[in-house]
């Protein structure tokens, strides 16, 4: 008994004909005819009724039709499983992120990811941008998530998402009430910013240069959530991803401020060392960063 002989005996008990079934299954009818013959024979038992007028299948072959469906469904999730045996990506994929993405994009990303490769193990190291470069250049991660740029040699940099960036302000500021702010409305104020070596550090910093605006003060913290607590707290205004502020904006406690003029926008980028081949888990990452979930 073979596969093919099940498969031409279901498609005879659902054409009703042995000459539409071989121009289904692409065989002759001689061929159609040994097949059915071969499993009477295997089963010593006389499985169709036929004449010139009708085709009849008995009640043996019935039972035959039944349990070949469920053979060949069998024979199928086990050749599949058997491919995704062999298939199956393993190992560990160790992921340097910057904070933005590492607190507020990555979780959603690994949440897809782990599931479709739940055999991965994933190390994931939070830092700001410039240390996670150097952690992907000492090969200390697989790959580095960033939201600056690095003109580091023996690395590549590909961007993969654009990121809005904002200016927030506490909800009471007089600039939260403003519809549009002109650039002349943000001289002379307390901006609090991110560290020297991070990229929504280096974002406000080329803002600020970029416009002319004069500080009153600068004050710097080390994470994104240092800041947006001291913004929310009325220490001065800031420049954040979207990604950060966003539910502390639709729960009212920080303030976007629109700008007269367009904000940047940045890209996210990831950056792999050129030096060593690249692991399978680092490769199927790549592909859901370039082809991120609905969701994210």
């Amino acid at each position: 008994m073979t596969l093919e002989a099940l498969k031409t005996f279901i498609t005879v008990v659902e054409e009703q004909n042995f000459t539409r079934a071989g121009e289904k299954l692409l065989l002759s009818q001689p061929s159609v005819s040994l097949h059915i013959k071969n499993l009477e024979n295997t089963f010593q038992t006389k499985l169709v009724d036929r004449s010139p007028k009708f085709l009849r299948i008995t009640p043996t072959g019935q039972m035959l039709y039944e349990r070949a469906k469920q053979m060949l469904r069998l024979y199928s999730k086990t050749k599949e499983e058997i491919y995704a045996y062999h298939h199956r990506i393993t190992g560990t994929l160790k992921i340097g992120a910057s904070y933005t993405i590492g607190e507020y994009l990555l979780p959603l990303l690994l949440t897809d990811f782990n599931k479709e490769y739940p055999d991965i193990q994933l190390e994931v190291i939070i830092d700001n941008t410039e240390k996670i470069v150097q952690s992907v250049k000492l090969l200390q991660n697989d790959i580095g998530l960033i939201e600056g740029h690095t003109n580091e040699k023996d690395l590549d940099i590909s961007p993969f998402m654009e990121d809005e960036m904002v200016i927030v302000a506490p909800t009471q500021h007089v600039l939260a009430s403003k519809s549009k702010v002109m650039i002349d409305d943000l001289q002379d104020q307390t901006w609090v910013t991110r560290e020297k070596g991070s990229g929504t550090g280096e974002f406000m910093a080329h803002f600020i240069r970029s416009f002319g605006i004069r500080t009153n003060n600068l004050i710097s913290f080390s994470t994104n959530q240092a800041v947006k607590e001291a913004v929310t707290n009325g220490m001065g205004i800031s420049i954040l991803s979207l990604w950060v502020v966003k539910k502390a904006v639709e729960q009212g406690e920080l303030a976007i401020i629109h700008m007269e003029e367009k904000l940047f926008t940045r890209m996210f980028s990831y950056v792999l060392s050129t030096s060593i081949e690249h692991n399978k888990a680092t490769n199927v990452f790549i592909d859901m960063l370039n082809n991120p979930p609905e969701q994210v």
